[in-house]
C-alpha cells in the first residue's frame, strides 16, 4: 500500500486516501491497521499511534468532509454547513505534543490528537481564500493540493504518478500523429 504525500497539507493529503473518485475509487485506508499506517507515514504526525474502529470512523468522516469542502473551493462553492461542523468538531481535539531531541523533533500524541492536527491544518488551509487549491488536470485523478508553485501554474498532483502519464500519453499521441 504506497500513501502519496503530494498536496501540501494534511488534510489534504488525507483526502487523497481515495483515488480516482469519478471513475473507479481506490480507498487506501480500510480499517484501523491502514490508518494507523497512514498517520506514520505522515512526517507531520506521531510515529507510533493505535487506531480502533470509532477512531476510524473519525477518520473517514474528517476525510470526506475535508474532501467536500475542498472541492467546494476549488469551484467557488459555498461550504457545506455540515462539513464545516465535522472538520471544527475534529479541530477542538487534543494537541500534539512536540518535543525538542538532538537529531530534531519527537512528534507524540495519541490518534485524536493527530486527527485534530489535520483538521487545524486543514481550517488553515480552507480558511484562506487567497491559498491556491487545486484539482489535478490528470482526468482520472481527483487529488487536491495546494499550488504553491512560482505563477501558481502547476498542473499536476504530483509529477511520479499524474503528470509523467499525462507527459508520456501526449508524446505518443504526437508520435502516433507524425507516423
Amino acid at each position: 500500500m504506497h500513501f502519496s504525500f503530494v498536496s501540501g497539507d494534511p488534510a489534504l493529503d488525507l483526502a487523497a486516501t481515495i483515488g480516482y473518485r469519478r471513475t473507479e475509487p481506490v480507498d487506501l485506508v480500510q480499517g484501523p491497521a491502514d490508518l494507523e499506517r497512514w498517520v506514520r507515514a505522515c512526517e507531520e504526525l506521531p510515529a507510533e499511534i493505535a487506531a480502533d474502529l470509532e477512531s476510524f470512523d473519525a477518520a473517514i468522516t474528517l476525510r470526506e468532509a475535508v474532501y467536500s469542502l475542498a472541492l467546494a473551493r476549488t469551484r467557488g462553492h459555498p461550504f457545506d454547513p455540515g462539513d464545516v461542523e465535522v472538520l471544527n468538531a475534529a479541530a477542538n481535539g487534543p494537541a500534539l505534543a512536540l518535543e525538542l531531541v538532538n537529531d530534531g523533533m519527537c512528534i507524540t500524541g495519541g490518534i485524536r490528537a493527530a486527527l485534530a492536527h489535520v483538521a487545524r491544518s486543514g481550517i488553515t488551509v480552507l480558511a484562506d481564500a487567497t491559498t491556491p487549491i487545486k484539482e489535478c488536470a490528470r482526468p482520472e485523478c481527483t487529488r487536491l493540493y495546494l499550488d504553491r508553485s512560482r505563477g501558481a501554474r502547476r498542473t499536476w498532483c504530483g509529477m511520479a504518478e499524474c503528470g509523467n502519464r499525462v507527459k508520456a500519453a501526449a508524446y505518443r499521441a504526437r508520435r502516433r500523429a507524425a507516423g
